[in-house]
């Protein structure tokens, strides 16, 4: 292929390799070149343009996308048509992505022009999700290049496949011990329950029973005799050897211990056991959680009729690290699959920030208090910019009461957000502000705009505590143990935040959310402290920060 710079009167039929402006419209890269093209880029003043130009050895992108990509394909994998050089697989229903890695790899070594991205080996998938993308990087692959990777693929299993979830019909075994309480059995079948549905699967039998090797040497006879497979087995106490109760009732009922422990965190008290033709699996305690790990891995192979083994698990280790994920914002609730889409590489948590200035400023007299010097700058210049200076992003303000001026006292970096019924109390502010929130965070700060010494120091402790997978989703600030602003809220209380009214705040939500809450012990007075009149900025306790 040929490409370079050429004289707009020599480009006819040729590829435009840049987009450009020709007049009114817009002629984007890929766009074949007529006549009337030429005419309407020198009418528009244009010389010279890039072009592409095939021999006859290269095939245009697009079919050489889709020919890979339908060569991709196989059972559960749909290909859509080619469009600017890529091709891309969609899974047709849930189940795991079933990758062959080693011919990906050489597929990907053919040529620089073909490039192909899939999710990983195993991963799971919902219906519609994206499997793989093709994408052709100029405008045309070596034709030659197409047919060797072609052939790779004849003839051979699919490297692109899905691993529908099949419906299983599960046994499971629940131990008890003196202290253990009814609520804890009834958390740990609902978690089950619930991971089982958006597989396709469901309990079939339940027994609880004493911790003990023969109650569950029992118990996994019943459960085998009544068609249950696989069987998981959530111990009252976490199993720590192969020699241990739940595996050591694997073996009285005639089981086996295929494998104790796994590379994976959190799961790594797993066991591998079978009866027979039945799995059997030693679920660990974090399995009582919602949350991704280890376990989940294995149920889904099983789900997805994919027989597991000793060297399987062993093999886990890579990706295996599942215990930072803040990535989660709000633990699972039944509407995806442990690890598909919603989840991500662990990152940082993603919040947001709102500074509420909209109210009437009724007690500071005939001024505004947001508007009051101090220090050379408005009160709310100060809270901006110790907001600016930690990591919270996108910062909002919600302005009301004078709000022209208050948005010009505000200055840059941030974005402002009106509340015409800000006469309604703080609520309504708050719901302004909140309703504006960009999707994608996980967290939001909600700051007041008359606490000007709050510092960016208190507001990253914040971040730093902020949890929701470890219930830390409402982080304060606490000083000489009393607390005070602002607050950190997971965006799973959005929607009760949205129902708030008149001057009730968001604090009025921590008693029914008790459980979630995280005091933030920081050394920083300014928490404490706003400012409603004159005389208490006069009486200001803090210097400036």
């Amino acid at each position: 292929m040929q490409f370079g710079p050429m004289p707009v009167r020599a480009a006819t039929g040729g590829i435009l390799g840049h987009s450009l402006s020709v007049g009114k419209e817009r002629f984007r890269k890929g766009r074949l070149l007529s006549a009337a093209d030429i005419a309407a880029l020198e009418a528009a003043g244009h010389a010279t343009v890039y072009v592409a130009r095939l021999g006859d050895g290269d095939m245009a992108e697009d079919e050489a996308a889709r020919r890979i990509a339908t060569a991709l394909a196989g059972p559960q994998a749909r290909t859509a048509a080619a469009f600017t050089g890529r091709a891309n697989l969609y899974a047709e229903t849930a189940g795991l992505a079933r990758i062959d890695t080693a011919r990906l790899d050489a597929l990907n070594e053919l040529d620089e022009a073909l490039t192909i991205a899939t999710l990983a080996d195993y991963e799971p998938v919902e219906a519609g999700q994206m499997l793989a993308t093709v994408k052709i990087i100029p405008f045309a692959a070596p034709r030659s290049a197409i047919e060797r990777g072609e052939a790779m693929l004849k003839g051979q299993p699919p490297l692109v496949q899905v691993a529908p979830f099949q419906p299983h019909e599960i046994g499971l075994v629940l131990t008890r011990v003196a202290d253990t309480k009814d609520s804890v059995l009834a958390k740990t079948e609902l978690a089950v329950s619930q991971r089982l549905a958006q597989l396709g699967s469901r309990i079939r039998g339940l027994r609880t029973v004493a911790h003990d090797e023969g109650a569950i040497a029992a118990a996994i006879a019943e459960l085998k005799a009544a068609g249950c497979a696989p069987i998981l087995v959530f111990g009252a106490s976490a199993t720590v050897d192969r020699h241990d109760v739940v595996p050591a009732g694997l073996m009285r009922a005639g089981g086996e211990v295929l494998h104790f422990g796994m590379p994976v965190d959190p799961g790594n008290l797993l066991m591998l056991g079978r009866h027979g033709d039945v799995f059997v699996i030693g679920v660990p305690g974090c399995a009582r959680s919602p949350k991704l790990n280890g376990f989940d891995w294995v149920l889904q192979r099983l789900c997805a009729g994919i027989a597991i083994s000793r060297r399987d698990i062993m093999r886990m280790g890579s990706g295996g690290l599942l215990k930072e994920i803040p990535t989660r914002p709000m633990p699972r609730d039944g509407s995806g699959i442990a690890g598909a889409a919603d989840s991500t590489a662990p990152r940082r948590p993603k919040i947001g920030a709102l500074i509420l200035a909209a109210g009437l400023s009724s007690r500071f007299g005939a001024g505004h208090k947001l508007l009051a010097e101090l220090d050379g700058k408005p009160v709310l210049r100060h809270t901006i910019e110790h907001v600016l200076a930690s990591s919270a992003r996108p910062l909002l303000l919600v302005t009301g009461h004078q709000a022209d001026t208050v948005r010009d006292a505000a200055g840059d970096g941030v974005e402002i957000i009106h509340n015409p019924a800000y006469a309604e109390g703080l609520a309504s502010s708050l719901r302004a502000g909140l309703s504006a929130l960009p999707q994608g965070l996980d967290g939001v700060l909600v700051c007041l705009g008359d606490m000007p010494d709050v510092t960016s120091a208190t507001l990253e402790a914040l971040i730093a505590a902020f949890n929701p997978v470890e219930g830390r989703a409402i982080c304060l600030p606490v000083v000489g143990g009393k607390r005070g602003n602002p607050t950190l809220w997971g965006l799973q209380f959005l929607p009760e935040l949205l129902r708030l009214e008149g001057d009730n705040g968001a604090r009025s939500l921590f008693g029914p959310h008790a459980e979630w809450v995280c005091e933030v012990p920081v050394d920083d007075p300014g928490v404490l402290h706003d400012y409603d009149t004159p005389a208490a900025l006069a009486a200001r306790p803090v210097t400036k920060s």
